[in-house]
């Protein structure tokens, strides 16, 4: 069953343990296994930096995703990864023809501020986010505020869908914590528009 947090202008639908845990492990391990992580660079105020974390993006032929200056070339679906994405468009109700993978090594690796709106994910895209691993913190705040408004504890096997207009009203992040953690791998499902 989902549980519907309640932010206002915000669409989402989170299960907590939409994995059995034998399944959230063997997945995890196969991933960290086969995953060939990069740890690519962007342009912040003129000055290059590495991302805080490792990625990968896999995609249908063709598909290009793109932000914070990145391009990302798409690496061919995986058998498990074309499993696990029939398995969330079943969940979503929703196709994607993509997945970016982050491998956050340790609770220093983080991901900031920011909304998933680049163009071409359409005008209320939906993302799907499969969490494997050590839990950490998802926050929301409100587009042109500081204050955290909502947090969710995104644990191995959980699935977040945030869809609507959720990504014109609020922004998200992973932020880094003191508190002991270990690998965690976050899988976000799009549709990028051809």
């Amino acid at each position: 069953m989902f549980e519907v947090p309640n932010l206002a202008d915000a669409e989402l639908h989170f299960h907590p343990q939409w994995l059995p845990p034998e399944t959230a492990d063997a997945w995890l391990g196969q991933l960290e296994a086969e995953t060939p992580w990069s740890q690519p660079q962007v342009r912040v105020f003129n000055r290059w930096h590495p991302v805080p974390r490792q990625v990968a993006w896999y995609a249908d032929p063709g598909v290009v995703y793109g932000y914070a200056g990145l391009d990302h070339a798409a690496l061919p679906w995986t058998p498990l990864l074309q499993l696990i994405r029939a398995q969330v468009e079943a969940a979503s109700g929703q196709a994607f023809n993509g997945v970016l993978l982050n491998r956050y090594r340790d609770g220093q690796d983080s991901m900031g501020w920011h909304s998933d709106d680049e163009a071409s994910l359409g005008r209320n895209p939906l993302i799907a986010s499969l969490n494997l691993g050590a839990a950490r913190r998802f926050d929301f705040r409100r587009k042109g505020t500081s204050r955290i408004g909502h947090s969710l504890e995104l644990g191995h096997g959980s699935l977040l869908v945030m869809a609507g207009a959720t990504q014109h009203h609020w922004q998200h992040q992973i932020a880094k914590t003191r508190k002991a953690s270990g690998v965690r791998l976050n899988l976000t499902f799009r549709w990028i528009a051809p």
